[in-house]
């Protein structure tokens, strides 16, 4: 399947240092005039733009060269704080592969996409459980820590607000995002057909690591 479904429109990306996956929470802080501009466009349109780790180039200036395989971001919030600074709140959505790029005027990159499928979900098999337990302990430390402080604390959480511990995909996918290991890395697990075997590699690094020793604990 592609997106868009129509030849009237391309779909924006927004080329990052980092990599987005679905059912995950990115919050952005937009300052550059054309990306402000897309921004604008896809709000007004009610559509996603598409999060792309860049492969060479950078964040700013002359259009980055992306990877591949990218993952829509879905605008849930979003706020003005003051002029020429706009920050969002982006939940990630279908992944996608780039078919073709174009380059506008003002270095924006647009792309012709093909959607991926969604995983297979399916609850998580025993031997891998430990990595649910590890990352609920995890999210519980983030979100203490996210509301505690002098004033209170942020109150942000890099977590959706419903946690779906049960679920391979999902699982998997949270611990993509938060695992110290390059960008690069991530993009390739990311590309994973199979949440099974991206969750199995999760737990191998978690058990190398001994982050999964406080969850046998518990």
């Amino acid at each position: 399947m592609s997106f868009p479904s129509d030849d009237h429109d391309w779909l924006p990306l927004f080329p990052l240092n980092t990599v987005l996956f679905p059912g995950g929470v990115l919050p952005l802080k937009v300052f550059e005039t054309r990306y402000i501009d897309m921004v604008r466009e896809c709000m007004k349109l009610e559509r996603p733009f598409g999060v792309v780790r860049i492969k060479s180039g950078r964040e700013v200036g002359t259009a980055a060269v992306p990877d591949a395989v990218g993952c829509l971001a879905h605008i849930e919030q979003w706020d003005m704080p003051e002029l020429g600074l706009l920050m969002l709140q982006t939940n990630g959505g279908q992944r996608f592969r780039i078919l073709e790029t174009r380059v506008l005027a003002d270095q924006r990159i647009e792309a012709r996409v093909a959607l991926i499928p969604d995983d297979e979900d399916a609850p998580i098999s025993p031997e891998l459980r430990a990595c649910a337990r590890a990352l609920k302990l995890v999210i519980d430390d983030i979100s203490e820590a996210a509301n505690s402080g002098p004033e209170g604390g942020t109150g942000f959480s890099p977590f959706p607000k419903d946690l779906l511990l049960n679920s391979t995909c999902w699982v998997a996918n949270r611990w993509c995002e938060i695992l110290p290991i390059s960008t690069l890395a991530r993009q390739k697990l990311l590309e994973l057909q199979d949440a099974h075997s991206r969750l199995a590699i999760v737990h191998q690094y978690l058990q190398q690591h001994g982050i999964l020793d406080r969850a046998q604990e518990h």
